[in-house]
């Protein structure tokens, strides 16, 4: 009995030690992947934080900027409302002075004309009409004024005589002065017109620009917001998948403790039972066997009778050394077992005192071997359950590490891509900027020599103007003095006038082409100065958008680089991963042969031992 407490306290010890080599290889991977999980999910928490409060900041620095860009937009639509409704009353202005300045030229030209044709009562009406015109300045109107009156008190001569010389003069001042102030107000409009037109030009840019910005900047702040909501969810998501790993590894830690304790103590105390049972079994074996022999024989008997009928079926006469001999190789027959077939031929050849010394060797032999192989398996199974999570750990950080590397080959091919298209852009600048900058050039000669020629022009028939004026004038004297003089010959029926309407035509058709010439330079002048604002703004923005594009290429060449680095990085990793992986593989060939390619396993062969260490134990009793 003693035999078999010890036996059956060591089975269980070595099963103790299997089973918790088990638990704690379970811990300690589960710690691991546990801390590992955590590291993770701190890391991340760190990083969405950040991204948490760097979409915060850009969503309220865009959407200031999105204000600012509205109240841009009300600022310039009501410029453009301002300056369109300004435009409107300087037109209407335009129109009336324009009807005025027609007008009070048709009148005067009809007034010269009946003055230098002296017929007298149109003559007053004429000039009485000039003098209800709003243009006509208050000395003219004064002159005006007297010269009616004097010619109403003047008595009627026999012979008419017309004294309108002075008025004629002071009406064609009147008429080249409301000619002049016609023309310079048709350039000024002119002028004003393609003023607005550059204002407008330049607040429908301004507003759409603004617009544009605004979108742009709303979009963008919309997606900072949902970046920002995602990121949230994601930090509450990672933040309790941290605190249920924490607090399971809390958990487990607190629980390996105790059993590690516990297994301790077991050990502790499986070890101190089975030494005090060897103890036990040399002091009955040193002083209690003889004595039963003498003084309990026919209880020992009535006992081993009792143990042979229930074990063997045996009789105490037929226990002998034949009789086990034929009861192991029966049950090494059964069994397939070597080890009972040769105790079996030792038992049938031996005398019964070395077949018991021979068996109680073997019983013990077995033991030690079991014993062994329970400390064997325990240790294969440790070192499995490591090389099996070691070989999992790095072909999974293989696989990661490939597809980070896939990761930034496309990503560094992408930042290539885009380094290419932005400096073929920059080179597309640069050649626009060129031909833009050599056709301003060619339109700025080509209006300079518009501008010049109507200067000159204008010039030229200013000069002539003034010279057909002065010689009409003189005309004009020398007629008025040949008909008050009476000294026409007899063979002129009237008194010359000159070329009388041609005369009109002729000033008329240089005045309308001096201001021709006129609206030509300030035409020529304004479109000069919207070119050059337009060729202006088109550098400008080329230049913004060449530097713009110049500094994205360098900076995306830049995180090209970096993440070329990164790849060598993570390919050395991946080299290093890949032969810790090969020598895992390596280990695990190496305990294949003594953990995992053993024939039958170590559950069958352990039943097989324990039944032949049985049947051992029961030869060794029919024996004794």
């Amino acid at each position: 009995m003693l035999d078999t407490m010890k036996e059956k306290g060591t089975k269980e010890m070595n099963e103790e030690q299997v089973q918790y080599a088990k638990f704690e290889q379970f811990c300690k991977n589960t710690l691991a992947e546990k801390e590992k999980s955590i590291t993770t999910a701190s890391d991340k928490i760190e990083t969405l934080e950040a991204d948490i409060e760097q979409a915060v900041a850009e969503a309220e620095r865009l959407g200031k900027e999105v204000t600012a860009h509205s109240a841009d937009i009300e600022k310039a639509t009501a410029e453009k409302d301002e300056a369109t409704a300004l435009r409107a009353k300087e037109r209407a202005d335009f129109a009336t002075a324009l009807a005025d300045y027609t007008e009070s030229i048709d009148a005067v030209g009809r007034a010269l004309k009946v003055l230098k044709e002296a017929r007298e009562k149109s003559s007053f009406v004429q000039l009485s009409a000039v003098r209800q015109l709003k243009m006509v300045p208050k000395d003219t109107a004064a002159s005006i004024d007297a010269f009616l009156e004097t010619e109403k008190a003047a008595p009627e001569p026999k012979t008419y005589e017309f004294q309108s010389g002075g008025v004629i003069g002071m009406m064609e001042s009147l008429q080249d002065k409301f000619v002049d102030e016609r023309v310079s107000l048709e350039k000024g409009e002119q002028e004003k017109k393609h003023s607005f037109a550059m204002l407008v030009q330049s607040l429908e840019a301004q507003l759409a620009q603004s617009k544009k910005d605004m979108d742009s900047k709303s979009q963008f702040q919309a997606k900072r917001r949902q970046d920002k909501a995602s990121s949230e969810g994601e930090l509450a998501e990672t933040s309790q998948e941290k605190a249920s790993d924490s607090k399971y590894s809390s958990d487990l830690q607190a629980t390996c403790r105790q059993k590690a304790a516990a297994f301790d103590e077991r050990q502790k105390l499986r070890k101190e039972e089975i030494e005090a049972i060897g103890k036990a079994q040399d002091i009955i074996a040193s002083n209690v066997a003889g004595k039963a022999e003498q003084h309990l024989p026919s209880l020992l008997q009535r006992a081993s009778l009792a143990f042979l009928r229930s074990e063997g079926g045996l009789s105490a006469s037929a226990a002998g050394a034949p009789e086990v001999a034929r009861f192991l190789q029966q049950r090494a027959s059964q069994l397939n077992s070597r080890v009972l077939s040769a105790a079996a031929m030792r038992a049938g050849a031996d005398p019964m005192e070395k077949v018991k010394a021979m068996i109680g060797q073997l019983i013990i032999k077995m033991q030690e071997q079991a014993n062994e192989e329970a400390t064997k398996q325990g240790w294969c199974d440790a070192e499995l359950s490591t090389n099996k999570a070691t070989r999992e750990e790095k072909a999974d950080a293989s696989e990661a590490l490939q597809s980070e590397m896939d990761e930034l080959s496309a990503a560094i091919t992408k930042l290539g891509e885009e380094v290419v298209t932005l400096n073929k852009e920059v080179t597309e600048l640069n050649s626009a900027m060129s031909s833009a900058t050599e056709l301003r050039q060619k339109e700025k000669q080509k209006n300079a020599a518009t501008v010049r020629d109507a200067k000159e022009a204008q010039a030229a028939v200013a000069q002539a103007l003034m010279v057909l004026k002065e010689f009409y004038a003189k005309a004009g004297e020398a007629t008025s003095f040949v008909q008050s003089s009476g000294g026409q010959p007899e063979t002129f029926d009237a008194p010359y006038k000159g070329m009388g309407g041609e005369s009109g035509g002729v000033v008329s058709m240089l005045e309308v082409i001096e201001s021709d010439f006129a609206r030509l330079q300030a035409e020529t002048e304004a479109s000069e100065e919207a070119a050059k604002t337009e060729f202006d703004e088109f550098m400008e923005d080329s230049k913004v958008d060449k530097a713009t594009k110049t500094k994205t290429a360098e900076h995306k060449a830049g995180k090209k680089q970096a993440k070329t680095q990164e790849l060598t990085t993570l390919e050395g990793d991946l080299q290093g991963t890949a032969k810790e992986l090969d020598a895992a593989k390596a280990y695990y060939e190496k305990l294949k042969p003594d953990c995992v390619d053993t024939g039958a396993s170590y559950a069958q062969r352990k039943v097989q031992r324990e039944q032949e260490l049985k049947d051992l134990e029961t030869a060794l009793k029919m024996l004794s």
